[in-house]
C-alpha cells in the first residue's frame, strides 16, 4: 500500500529543511556578504572597528553564511587572457649553466685552452675554446652537466643538446626538455597567479589554462583591468648580483656573462649598472616578505632567505666587504649598496621610491613567488557591476517565466497532482542553491541556463510517474495501489534518462572550461536533486494527502 515509514519521512523532511536553511543566506546576499568580508578582514588584520563590528552583527553567527559566488558576467569584474613567454625560461636555464660550466672548463685549461662566451641567440650558450683539438674534451665536460628528461614522453633523452664544431661549443635545451619545461612553467605560473590574486582577498577568481601557453584569468568584483595587470603581470623577479661597473651608456658592451641594467632610483636617473648575469641568490630563496618602514620612516619591504640561501648570502658579503652589490627587481637595479660587513642572518630590506600601497603590493608579489616567465596580455575585458546586475535580472526573469510555464502546464494536464509536482519543483530549486552554496560554486549565466533546464527535466520525471499511474488506474486497481505501482514501474525509465544526462554533464565538465563547466555543475546538481524531489518528495506529499483525504477514486 501507499505507505512511507516514519524514518523515511523524517529523513526526507530533514533534507528539505536543511536545503531551505542552506539556501536562505542567498535571499540576504549583500548583508551576508558584508558579514563574511568583515570576518575575513578581522582574521587577517586582527583589528575590529565600529563599521566592521556592525557588518559582523548584520547576520547571526549561528545561521549558515555560505553564499553562491557570482561569476564575472553576474557580478562584474575583469577578464584577462595572458600568454606566458616560455622562451624566457629557456634563456634563464642556459644562462644559469654558464658559471658552473666555465669553472669546469677552466679546470681543464690544459686540454681546451682559453675559454670565452661569445654572443648567441637567447636560449643558446656558445663558447669558444683556445685549442680546437680539445673540442672533444669540452663536449665531454659539458655532457657531464646533462641529466635525463624525467617525463614519460622524453624518457631516455637528455635535457641538453651539445654540439662541438671547430673551436666552438654550442649548448641548447633539447626538444623533450623544452616540452617538460613548458609544462612546469605553465603549472608554476597558474599557481603563482592564483596565490597573488588570493593574497589580496578577491572573491572566487577563475584561473585556468587555455591551449599550450595561455592562461584565462577572471576576477569578479574588480573594477579595473590595469589593477589586475599590475597585480599579476609583474614577474617580481628578485635577484642579488655582483656589480662589475657603473656608467651612463645603456649600449655599453658588458662582456660575456654580464648584463647592463638601468637604475630604478629617481636620484640615479640615467645611470646604468653592469652586473654579472649569474645571481648570488634569487627571490625563489625567500621564505617571507612583508611591508615595513626603513630607518627614515619611508615605506619598505623586509625579506628573509631560507637557510641555504642565507649561508650563500653571508659567505658572499663576507668575501666582498667594501664592494657594491645590486638588488635587482624585474630587470631594474632598485639599490646598489656597498657591503660594509658580513650579513649572516639572511635578512634584508628593499626601500626607496615606494608608497605604502606599492610596498604592500611588492610584498604580496615576492611572498607569492616570482613568475617563471613574463606575461603578454592578448585580451582584456571589463564587465561593469551595472551590466552584471542586468544579467542577474534577466536570469531571474527567465527562471520565473520558465517556472511559471512549467507550473501552468503541469496543473492544466494533471490537476492536483500537477500542484504536487510544482511544490516539489520549488524544493528542487532550493536544494540546488543550497548545494551550490555549500560547495562554494560560482554561478554564471550558463549556470542559470542549467537551472532553467533542470526545471523541465525535474517535472519530466513526474510526467513519467503520472502517466504510469494513469495506466495502472485503467486496469481497475485501487488508487493507492495505482500510485504505488506507478512510482515503482516508472523508476527504471527515470533512472536511465537521468544517468545518461549526468554522464553528459560529466563530459562537459571534464572537457569544457569556464562557463561550460559552470553549466555542467548546475546541470549535474539539478539532476541529482530532481531525482530526489520527483521520486521522494512528491511521493511523501502524495502519501500525506492520501492519508488525509482517503479518496476512493483519483483523477490524474
Amino acid at each position: 500500500m501507499l505507505k512511507t515509514s516514519l524514518w523515511k519521512r523524517i529523513l526526507i523532511i530533514g533534507i528539505c529543511v536543511l536545503g531551505i536553511v542552506g539556501a536562505m543566506p542567498n535571499l540576504f546576499y549583500k548583508r551576508v556578504e558584508a558579514h563574511n568580508d568583515a570576518i575575513a578582514r578581522v582574521e587577517k588584520t586582527g583589528v575590529t572597528d565600529a563599521a566592521t563590528q556592525q557588518a559582523i552583527d548584520g547576520w547571526p553567527n549561528w545561521l549558515p553564511s555560505q553564499l553562491v559566488n557570482l561569476g564575472l558576467d553576474l557580478r562584474g569584474g575583469v577578464q584577462l587572457l595572458a600568454s606566458v613567454q616560455v622562451e624566457d625560461v629557456y634563456k634563464a636555464r642556459i644562462d644559469a649553466l654558464w658559471p658552473d660550466l666555465r669553472r669546469a672548463l677552466s679546470d681543464a685549461r690544459a686540454d681546451v685552452g682559453g675559454i670565452r662566451r661569445v654572443p648567441a641567440p637567447d636560449g643558446e650558450l656558445r663558447i669558444e675554446i683556445g685549442n680546437p683539438d680539445g673540442i672533444a674534451k669540452a663536449v665531454e665536460i659539458a655532457r657531464g652537466f646533462a641529466t635525463p628528461v624525467t617525463t614519460l614522453t622524453g624518457a631516455g633523452e637528455s635535457d641538453l643538446n651539445i654540439r662541438g664544431q671547430g673551436n666552438t661549443l654550442t649548448i641548447t635545451l633539447s626538444d623533450a626538455e623544452k616540452a617538460a619545461t613548458d609544462e612546469r612553467t605553465m603549472q608554476q605560473a597558474l599557481e603563482i597567479i592564483r596565490n597573488r590574486v588570493d593574497e589580496v582577498g578577491t572573491r572566487e577568481p577563475t584561473i585556468i589554462r587555455e591551449g599550450e601557453n595561455r592562461i584565462l584569468i577572471q576576477v569578479p568584483g574588480l573594477g579595473s583591468a590595469e589593477e589586475l595587470k599590475q597585480l599579476i603581470g609583474t614577474t617580481a623577479k628578485l635577484t642579488f648580483n655582483p656589480v662589475v661597473g657603473r656608467g651612463t651608456d645603456p649600449n655599453a658592451n658588458p662582456g660575456a656573462g654580464n648584463m647592463v641594467l638601468p637604475s630604478a632610483d629617481e636620484r640615479e636617473k640615467g645611470i646604468y649598472y653592469t652586473l654579472e648575469s649569474a645571481p648570488v641568490v634569487t627571490g625563489e630563496d625567500l621564505v617571507d616578505a612583508r611591508p615595513a618602514f626603513d630607518q627614515d620612516g619611508k615605506p619598505a619591504v623586509e625579506f628573509r632567505f631560507n637557510a641555504s640561501a642565507a649561508k650563500r648570502f653571508g659567505a658572499f658579503t663576507a668575501a666582498n666587504i667594501n664592494q657594491p652589490f645590486a638588488i635587482v627587481l624585474d630587470d631594474q637595479v632598485i639599490s646598489a649598496p656597498v657591503i660594509r660587513s658580513a650579513i649572516p642572518g639572511g635578512t634584508g630590506q628593499i626601500s626607496g621610491g615606494m608608497n605604502v600601497e606599492q610596498s604592500t603590493l611588492l610584498a604580496v608579489q615576492l611572498r607569492a613567488g616570482a613568475l617563471p616567465a613574463g606575461l603578454s596580455f592578448l585580451q582584456e575585458r571589463t564587465v561593469g557591476p551595472e551590466l552584471g546586475q542586468d544579467s542577474i535580472d534577466a536570469g531571474r526573469v527567465a527562471a520565473m517565466v520558465g517556472y511559471g510555464a512549467v507550473v501552468l502546464l503541469m496543473i492544466a494536464t494533471y490537476g492536483l497532482f500537477g500542484v504536487f509536482a510544482s511544490i516539489a519543483l520549488v524544493v528542487n530549486i532550493i536544494l540546488i542553491f543550497a548545494i551550490l552554496s555549500v560547495i562554494g560554486a560560482t554561478l554564471t549565466l550558463p549556470g542559470i541556463a542549467g537551472i532553467v533546464l533542470t526545471m523541465g527535466m525535474a517535472v519530466d520525471a513526474n510526467v513519467l510517474i503520472f502517466e504510469r499511474i494513469r495506466e495502472e488506474l485503467r486496469t481497475s486497481r485501487g488508487p493507492a495501489k495505482a500510485i504505488e505501482l506507478g512510482y515503482a514501474r516508472a523508476f527504471s525509465a527515470i533512472f536511465d534518462s537521468n544517468i545518461t544526462t549526468l554522464m553528459i554533464a560529466g563530459i562537459l565538465f571534464y572537457l569544457g572550461s569556464g562557463p561550460v563547466k559552470g553549466f555542467a555543475v548546475t546541470l549535474a546538481i539539478g539532476i541529482i536533486t530532481s531525482l530526489f524531489t520527483a521520486i521522494y518528495v512528491t511521493r511523501l506529499i502524495m502519501a500525506t494527502w492520501f492519508d488525509w483525504r482517503r479518496p476512493r477514486t483519483i483523477e490524474v
